[in-house]
C-alpha cells in the first residue's frame, strides 16, 4: 500500500472528476470505471488535492475547520485508501 507522505503534494488523478451532482446536490468522484458517492468529509478532503496542499496540510486544514484535535490520523488514512485505488496522485 502506497502511503501519502506528509509532505508530498497530492493532486487528483488526471482520470478521476470530483463534482456535485444538481439534482441531488452529492459530491461524486467520476473515473473510468464508475461513479463513487462520497460523503462530505470526503469531499473536503479531495477537494484539498489540488497540487497545493500536502497530506499535513490537508490535515491541519480540516483539524483547523472541524476544530478536532483528533481528526488528523483520519485524513492520513483516507488519503493512504485514495492513493490506493488510484484517485490522487503525487502533484
Amino acid at each position: 500500500m502506497a502511503e501519502a507522505k506528509g509532505g508530498t503534494h497530492m493532486r487528483l488523478s488526471p482520470a478521476i472528476r470530483l463534482q456535485r451532482e444538481r439534482a441531488s446536490g452529492a459530491h461524486v468522484l467520476l473515473a473510468p470505471e464508475g461513479a463513487v458517492q462520497l460523503n462530505q468529509n470526503a469531499a473536503d478532503i479531495l477537494g484539498l488535492c489540488d497540487g497545493r496542499h500536502s497530506a499535513d496540510d490537508i490535515a491541519r486544514e480540516l483539524t483547523r475547520r472541524f476544530d478536532s484535535a483528533t481528526l488528523g490520523e483520519d485524513v492520513h488514512q483516507f488519503l493512504d485508501a485514495a492513493r490506493d485505488h488510484g484517485w490522487i496522485v503525487d502533484a
